[in-house]
């Protein structure tokens, strides 16, 4: 049996996309705390980076669920995962650190997308420079072009809603665990979550499909497929994720003081 990528992803295409959707996010999750073991505050920051630009790419492939008569657009999950990471963050290291990670994260992918611009600026070959040799690497400029020139409008309204919702998830987890102290971790993880996911479905939608659109799409759509049909499967997330929130102080460990910064 072949072992290469394209043997691979068309063995995944025979697997039901709602059985790819769960293994994705405990990969996801199982991946923010690997990367918190290892490497403690500095890994969380560098998963949320990565999960931000691949949820940026990942955003322009949609999919049809059998639970939803919608399609759904890709990139909940991964990003959705973003604020497991700075809920974490936010618990042990305190409301800066989580902070300073929405903001890296942002100026990271506004950095990777520059370099992917200037990329694009280099002449790309002809048949004859390329030769029989390089062949391969002719299309290369329009693959590269279809994944980092996104819409301004959507650039626009992604990065709106990303600074606008995290910032909102830091801010309403201090607060519920200002009044819980340091009980109900549930509540702070899965309540800050579900709010500050709300918001960015329903920034970036408007955004995006709306105020930006040249052609606005209509208020059912916007509500059914764009709001309400990636909105239900954060919330599962949000509570799937609970047991890892649980299970982190045991993969920071190594890396935590005495007592978790406040």
């Amino acid at each position: 049996m072949s072992l290469s990528p394209a043997a691979l992803i068309e063995a995944l295409h025979a697997v039901p996309p709602e059985l790819l959707l769960l293994l994705q996010a405990l990969i996801c999750f199982g991946a923010i705390l690997l990367m918190a073991r290892l490497f403690g505050e500095p890994g969380l920051y560098l998963y949320i980076l990565i999960a931000v630009i691949g949820a940026n790419v990942e955003v322009l492939k949609a999919v049809q669920f059998g639970f939803y008569d919608h399609p759904v657009a890709m990139g909940t999950v991964l990003f959705g995962s973003t604020y497991l990471a700075t809920d974490i963050l936010t618990e042990h290291y305190g409301r800066q650190a989580a902070r300073r990670a929405v903001f890296l994260s942002f100026a990271g992918y506004l950095l990777f997308t520059g370099l992917m611009l200037l990329t694009l600026g280099f002449r790309p070959m002809t048949a004859a420079q390329a030769g029989t040799d390089m062949q391969w690497a002719l299309p290369m400029q329009e693959h590269i072009a279809a994944l980092f020139t996104p819409a301004p409008a959507l650039f626009a309204a992604g990065m709106t809603s990303y600074l606008i919702s995290q910032l909102f998830d830091v801010w309403v987890y201090q607060r519920i665990r200002g009044i819980t102290g340091q009980k109900h971790l549930w509540l702070r993880n899965n309540g800050s979550t579900m709010l500050s996911s709300f918001v960015d479905n329903c920034l970036f939608s408007v955004l995006a499909w709306v105020v930006f659109a040249p052609e606005p799409v209509g208020w059912d759509a916007l509500l059914h497929t764009y709001i309400l049909g990636t909105y239900l499967l954060r919330v599962a997330l949000s509570l799937l994720d609970t047991p890892f929130m649980y299970l982190s102080r045991r993969a920071l460990a190594p890396h935590l003081p005495d007592r978790a910064a406040a």
